[in-house]
């Protein structure tokens, strides 16, 4: 029989995991779109194409510390309120930049839509902060699970909208962000009212360390590594793969469903991962990530038809899902319930930052060098997590058998 503690978790989880896949849509909009839209809008040099998909990753590392700020200070059903406002601002303010061909307020505008992002990530957190030991890391998988709705509705609201403001091409898809936020700010009006800092915050009356001590554990640094790596190369893939379907031929709407089966299997393995974690434990499932991400880089350079293109990409989100949420988890074990705010800020803040960093530099690879020089880019930096990763597990042997 499940405790009071796991069930009123399991119901936090269910609409956190309900609001993320409706705002949560409005990533996989500006992802599928963002680049186009900017290819678009570009003269003959297109280097810079994807940088309103860097201005929502840049969106996302600036909100991180404020989001966790808001959220600690507001509580979190009126604080994940504020950032679903923000992230329909951000869509109205990307309609219109699309309207007045704006290259660069759309830029800007997307960036806000990423700012309100933020506090979407911190649904994982939440999730984790208010649960038990034993349900922690089920609770954060099953909050990205609702991932799985937002590969269907995020993909398909830019097929059904793209031309909805013709002749003005993605106009309508931005536009529709703002019906997202509505609806998820509805769902998460139902979360419970807790009292700033909740029961585990309030019970943990130990003298809180300095983010240094805290950032100096090899677990933390390694689970940061790790997800850092996951979700940039993640990023730097996703973002060079639909100029690459078009450059080689491919429409935007197979484009559009490559990133559809991409956010899908980014999220579908979330019913298990927790379960995973759970019984083989965090790092054994980020090695697994790292070997799927490195089957993805071996497939993108095998080749440039469109199965190619779509297997890498599922390859790509299965990875992700293992590496970013086994890495998650380890950090999750390394701060006390009195650390969380300042650990969670900068660890976002540090992971969004590398990830802002990727999406632009995606356009820029690919304009200069093409597809290929994209995954071969992945290899070294899954070896370097490979290295901490297995360096990690070999120093934790001799307490375990001590244990």
């Amino acid at each position: 029989m499940k405790s009071p503690a796991e069930r009123e978790a399991r119901r936090t989880a269910i609409l956190l995991a309900a609001s993320q896949s409706i705002v949560g849509s409005a990533a996989p909009i500006c992802f599928a779109v963002g680049g186009l839209a900017g290819y678009y809008m570009l003269g003959a040099d297109k280097a810079l194409a994807t940088a309103p998909v860097t201005g929502f990753t840049v969106g996302l590392a600036l909100g991180a510390i404020p989001a966790a700020a808001i959220i600690r200070f507001l509580g979190q059903r009126h604080g994940f309120m504020t950032g679903t406002a923000i992230t329909g601002l951000g869509g109205a303010a990307s309609t219109w930049a699309l309207l007045q061909g704006n290259f660069w307020f759309l830029v800007f505008a997307v960036a806000i839509t990423g700012f309100g992002g933020a506090f979407v990530q911190q649904f994982r957190f939440a999730a984790a902060d208010n649960a038990p030991p034993e349900f922690k890391a089920r609770a954060i998988s099953f909050v990205l699970a609702g991932g799985v709705v937002t590969a269907i509705i995020g993909p398909q609201i830019v097929i059904h909208t793209k031309e909805m403001l013709a002749p003005v091409m993605f106009a309508g898809s931005f536009l529709s962000i703002v019906g997202l936020a509505l609806v998820g700010a509805a769902i998460l009006s139902f979360l419970p009212l807790r009292p700033l800092g909740n029961a585990t915050d309030n019970a943990d009356t130990s003298v809180p360390r300095s983010l240094g001590d805290i950032a100096r554990q090899p677990r933390f640094a390694v689970g940061l590594l790790c997800a850092v790596c996951s979700y940039a190369l993640m990023t730097f893939l996703m973002t060079g793969a639909p100029l690459a379907m078009v450059g080689c031929g491919f429409t935007s709407d197979q484009a559009t469903l490559g990133i559809s089966w991409h956010v899908m299997a980014m999220f579908a393995p979330s019913f298990i991962t927790g379960k995973l974690i759970h019984r083989f434990g965090a790092e054994q499932i980020v090695a697994s990530g790292l070997v799927i991400l490195l089957a993805c880089a071996a497939i993108a350079l095998s080749g440039i038809a469109l199965w190619q293109f779509w297997t890498a990409l599922i390859l790509l989100g299965l990875g992700w899902n293992f590496g970013f949420i086994g890495a998650t988890a380890m950090v999750a074990d390394t701060y006390r319930p009195s650390e969380k705010g300042k650990v969670q800020g900068f660890h976002d803040f540090i992971l969004f930052t590398s990830v802002a960093i990727a999406s632009l530099m995606s356009g820029v690879v690919y304009n200069s060098f093409g597809w290929a020089m994209l995954s071969w880019i992945a290899i070294p930096l899954l070896a370097l997590c490979a290295i901490g990763l297995a360096t990690l597990m070999l120093s934790q042997r001799p307490a375990r058998a001590q244990a």
